[in-house]
């Protein structure tokens, strides 16, 4: 039951790993798709190299106008925070390990961000911008460790056996070489000695029948 529990455990996880890469690879083509495309623009903003510049030219927009440029920073590569981790196979982790885990799953979001800007400087009408690249790693932790605890939980969640009672159960617990002893049977005791254990058959009550069988003198 154990074992057959396992691969059912392990058939899951490889199909969680497969369709991760199947999703990662998507999401990463729409990325790629949305960022290194040519735009058709009349004029293009200079570049910003400098952190938290485009974050305060943002927010001039106005709440909503920053909340959806803001916002969109964030989810740009936040899936990857879940699909790098699943992908990867590392499901069952102590806390210190899972500490690793985001930090190198932020560190993977962080590198993907800086290779999509840098393949923008030679795209035209794409501008670069290094807060976004300080917005898609926040987003990618968030999104770490928004869902992927949940998921290793119920991953690691096993299902508990429920006790067997009866004789079906007595049945399944006697080893699979031993013959089962019929009901009524007389029970074979081993006696201990010096050359191992000897069969002792219990003593049987005998009937009226056999004492005068017994005392018949045999004629034949």
């Amino acid at each position: 039951m154990h074992r057959l529990k396992g691969s059912g455990n392990a058939a899951l996880h490889l199909r969680i790993r497969l369709l991760s890469w199947v999703l990662l690879a998507v999401h990463l083509f729409l990325v790629g798709w949305l960022m290194l495309r040519p735009l058709n623009v009349p004029w293009a903003a200079a570049a910003n190299l400098t952190p938290l510049e485009g974050i305060r030219a943002d927010l001039a927009y106005g709440p909503l106008e920053a909340a959806r440029r803001i916002g969109a920073g964030l989810a740009l590569l936040a899936p990857l925070g879940v699909l790098l981790p699943l992908a990867g196979g590392s499901v069952g982790l102590s806390p210190l390990a899972a500490w690793s885990s985001l930090a190198r799953t932020a560190a993977a979001g962080a590198l993907v961000s800086v290779g999509v800007a840098m393949l923008q400087t030679g795209v035209p009408g794409q501008v670069v911008d290094v807060d976004s690249v300080l917005l898609n790693t926040l987003g990618v932790m968030m999104a770490h460790l928004a869902v992927v605890p949940v998921v290793r939980a119920r991953l690691r969640r096993s299902p508990k056996g429920v006790a067997k009672t009866g004789p079906k159960a007595s049945a399944q617990a006697a080893p699979s070489g031993s013959p089962a002893r019929p009901q009524g049977a007389a029970r074979v005791v081993p006696e201990r000695g010096s050359q191992g254990a000897t069969p002792r058959i219990t003593r049987v009550g005998l009937g009226r029948w056999s004492d005068v069988l017994s005392a018949v003198q045999r004629e034949y």
